[in-house]
């Protein structure tokens, strides 16, 4: 080269180079054209090592040749050892003559060319291993000139890498984050249990790892719930895993509440289903560890350290991560991870903590509204009758839909009361609100009028005296409620009283498929203290169906705004000669597939009136118990 001016035009396009390579490898050129240009530098010679001996890449250019000698491979060099630098670049002058094959491949390659001199730079890339580049040179050469420029050459060097390593982790942290996002995303969109743990596992496949199993921490021990890979097959089999695997089951006992991930991998997988079958391939031919690759792979590392590793080549040894899931204190299950790709793309111990919080946390809220939802159910069952009277003068049954069980225990009752004078008494009613309080009105106002209903009280009285009751306990909360009778009359018909307390009117569904709304009125339950109802009275035949209801099913709302209120007379008239369990059970699922908001809960009671041969004995018939509707 003629001069320091011609040197530092290269160095200076060698430093532009750099700011724009994404590979290492992409500087080959500008740095061995210059340094052969050099007075007296007949061959260039850069190489890269891993885990202190393993050499991985070398290249070779010599002066009057157009292409470079370039071997990549996976040798174990031991006595190259020596040669590992530690943080800062070392310059070495080494006569050709005293270099070793056993310690330095360079050897061959230095002694086919005039120079007598090998100066050497060693330089730390990462923390997975080291590189070196040198120069043959002959006695006309500026030595000290030469070494200066080596080590400004591996100043650019080093410096791109770093660029390439920080580029690399922060487009892997910006990819990480948006997983994670996107993670959270869709595992809080379902609160079952089982549908959140299968979101788990195919979320984290293949972006973290190329297979998952999932598994929910039960009283009795782990219990797996899902599984799922990149290949069908391989999926079976980790089912297969997941559920019988004695292995697995031990180590997840064993890692009980560990909050630390842990990575296993060769000796460590001996006698698990997760060993190896097959050694990845070391041939060149199969290897793409180049420089270029190297730094590539390294650009996914995030500074946590060497991970438990896959040999290089096409296939890679299996490696498998244990995170366990922990929330709100306590353990709720664990995520196994199976990888079959580089060590360098495993994904770091921070992200994978992240992931378990953030799905830990989403099973968690399955599990508690799932306990929650048992809760809610279980409450408003023990709100309601288990069982209703049943004699051959009528038919009854109801109905009761849940609007949401996520929100708490509705305050809608009905029940059905037998009475000293052979009739029977028909209750329904609403509680304002959901919640603790409104179940304890629940009970008290369904419980009152049961009893006084029974004691033979009318229904008119028997409101007015739960209006009392809930004035003297200060309720909160008002509620509607309507009461209606059914008394056998002599000529088979019976005689319907009903009166009611601000509660949607009751529908008769007469025989001939009519349909006709009962008068009420009534101030509601629990807004003033003295308070009276009067009733209405009507005769129904035989065959006639009285439906009391809550306002859930008549404010039912569709999406063009209407209410099923409007279409409820149709809807129960084409319900004419079916029994009371089926225009029960259809009505509430008519409305459920008719509405698309509201969500409140829905309450039928449906009396169908059989009658009774004129003449006939009027006193009590035998009653018998059937189970609700629920």
């Amino acid at each position: 080269m003629g001069g320091d001016d011609t040197w530092s035009s290269a160095l200076h396009r060698l430093w532009q180079a750099a700011s724009r390579a994404e590979e290492v490898s992409a500087l080959a050129d500008d740095v061995y054209a210059p340094l052969l240009a050099t007075t007296g530098v007949h061959l260039v010679v850069g190489t890269r090592w891993e885990d202190r001996q393993i050499l991985r890449y070398m290249r070779a250019l010599a002066a009057g040749s157009d292409s470079p000698v370039i071997t990549a491979t996976s040798r174990s060099v031991p006595e190259a050892a020596v040669r590992e630098p530690g943080d800062e670049p070392v310059v070495t002058r080494i006569p050709v003559a005293a270099l070793d094959d056993a310690g330095w491949p360079e050897a061959e390659l230095l002694r086919r060319t005039p120079g007598a001199t090998f100066v050497v730079c060693t330089f730390r890339l990462d923390h997975r291993g080291w590189a070196s580049l040198g120069v043959g040179v002959d006695a006309s050469a500026d030595v000290a000139a030469v070494e200066g420029q080596l080590a400004q050459a591996v100043d650019v060097i080093v410096a791109c890498h770093t660029g390439i390593l920080q580029r690399g982790r922060e487009a892997r942290r910006g990819a990480d984050d948006a997983l994670l996002a996107e993670a959270s995303l869709q595992m809080d969109s379902s609160l079952d249990v089982e549908e959140t743990l299968r979101r788990v596992a195919r979320i984290a496949v293949p972006a973290v790892a190329e297979g998952a199993l999932v598994h929910l921490l039960r009283s009795e021990g782990p219990e797996f719930v899902a599984a799922t890979h990149v290949s069908v097959q391989q999926r079976r089999a980790l089912e297969e895993i997941g559920r019988e695997n004695p292995w697995l089951a031990a180590l997840l006992a064993r890692r009980g509440e560990d909050e630390d991930t842990v990575f296993l991998s060769g000796p460590e997988l001996d006698g698990s289903p997760f060993a190896d079958t097959a050694e990845a391939s070391d041939t060149a031919e199969a290897s793409d560890a180049s420089d270029a690759s190297d730094a590539s792979d390294a650009s996914h590392g995030d500074g946590d350290g060497a991970r438990p590793g896959a040999a290089g080549g096409d296939r890679h040894s299996t490696v498998i991560s244990v995170s366990t899931l922990r929330a709100r204190g306590r353990v709720v299950g664990s995520i196994t991870f199976v990888y079959q790709r580089p060590e360098a793309r495993l994904p770091s111990s921070a992200f994978l903590r992240s992931l378990a919080t953030r799905a830990a946390l989403s099973i968690d809220n399955a599990l508690l509204y799932e306990l929650r939802r048992h809760a809610v159910l279980s409450l408003q069952e023990h709100l309601l009758p288990s069982q209703l009277p049943v004699t051959d003068q009528w038919d009854l049954s109801a109905s009761y839909e849940v609007g949401d069980p996520m929100l708490d225990v509705g305050g809608d009752f009905y029940d059905a009361v037998p009475r000293p004078d052979g009739s029977i008494a028909l209750l329904i009613g609403d509680v304002c609100g959901r919640g603790a309080e409104a179940a304890a009105l629940t009970g008290l106002a369904r419980h009152t009028l049961r009893t006084l209903l029974e004691q033979g009280t009318d229904p008119g009285t028997a409101l007015s005296r739960l209006n009392r009751a809930l004035r003297q306990e200060r309720a909160s909360r008002f509620l509607t409620a309507v009461v209606a009778t059914l008394a056998p009359q002599a000529d088979g018909t019976a005689l319907l009283t009903t009166c009611s307390a601000g509660h949607p009117s009751p529908l008769v569904l007469r025989s001939d498929g009519t349909v006709s709304e009962v008068l009420t009125g009534g101030l509601l339950l629990g807004v003033l203290d003295d308070v009276s109802y009067e009733s209405h009275e009507e005769h129904i035949g035989p065959g006639d169906t009285v439906v009391l209801f809550t306002d859930g099913l008549t404010e039912s709302r569709e999406a063009g705004g209407a209410f099923f209120e409007s279409i409820l007379p149709v809807r129960l008239a084409a319900l004419r000669g079916f029994d009371a369990a089926h225009i029960a059970e259809s009505l509430t699922q008519q409305a459920k597939a008719y509405r698309a908001s509201g969500q409140d809960d829905i309450a039928l009671l449906v009396a169908r009136w059989t009658g009774v041969p004129p003449g006939a004995d009027l006193l009590p018939h035998p009653l018998q118990l059937v189970r609700t509707a629920r």
